[in-house]
């Protein structure tokens, strides 16, 4: 079955926001990768360790467009989440403990997609108002249970300047925004962006990319 595209709209965002992308650590290769290729896969709900209780599900609604333009069948994750609960797992972390060989069995994933959530929201640093997204996800196969890929989404909008008073006036505007709106859908969409299409450590072109993609998939 060949995923659904949707247009990016990254340049709009990107106007307003700092993103810094960073994935696996120095010396990781695609072998495994390359070896497995997996056609479909399942994003579990994040593990949230922040205090935020929107952000699992928020995360996971913007997950799952880069997976699919990259050329991966993405299991639904309304319908996997809602099946996991019906089936006695009302929480990430039960979720993140169903065995591999059951998640293939009966959902028939190829690999299953973790994410962590270790910062999530608005944070100060010295006088400055940050928005920040920090998570980890890492690629398993089903099948043998190694893992595949691993990446970091980052992501930050903030007040900034050299003068001290600026920034400060600067952080009280950007706390009051940020009570009326919520930034972190928005970040979130570049954070995931940023890990999967990453240049030199972002995922390789899946099996529904377009005839003639080879290597890194592109926005």
């Amino acid at each position: 079955m060949k995923p659904v595209k949707y247009p990016l709209n990254v340049a709009l965002l990107s106007a307003v926001m700092a993103v810094a992308g960073c994935a696996t650590p120095p010396g990781t290769d695609y072998v495994a990768f390359r070896n497995h290729r997996p056609r479909s896969i399942l994003v579990l709900p994040p593990l949230n360790k922040t205090t935020n209780v929107n952000a699992p599900y928020t995360d996971l609604s913007t997950i799952t467009q880069p997976l699919a333009e990259c050329g991966y069948y993405v299991f639904p994750v309304a319908v996997v989440d809602a099946y996991l609960k019906e089936n006695g797992l009302p929480y990430p972390d039960e979720m993140h403990g169903v065995a591999l060989d059951k998640i293939r069995s009966i959902i028939g994933a190829d690999a299953v997609l973790y994410i962590m959530i270790e910062e999530w929201g608005q944070k100060y640093i010295a006088i400055q108002s940050m928005t920040v997204i920090t998570a980890h996800a890492k690629l398993v196969d089903t099948a043998t249970g190694q893992m595949l890929w691993q990446g970091k989404q980052e992501a930050s909008q903030g007040s900034g300047g050299a003068d001290p008073i600026a920034m400060l006036v600067s952080a009280a505007v950007q706390q009051i925004m940020s009570s009326m709106v919520d930034y972190t859908h928005q970040l979130s969409v570049l954070a995931n962006n940023s890990m999967i299409y990453d240049s030199n450590k972002g995922f390789i072109a899946g099996p529904y990319s377009p005839p003639g993609t080879a290597g890194r998939c592109k926005p």
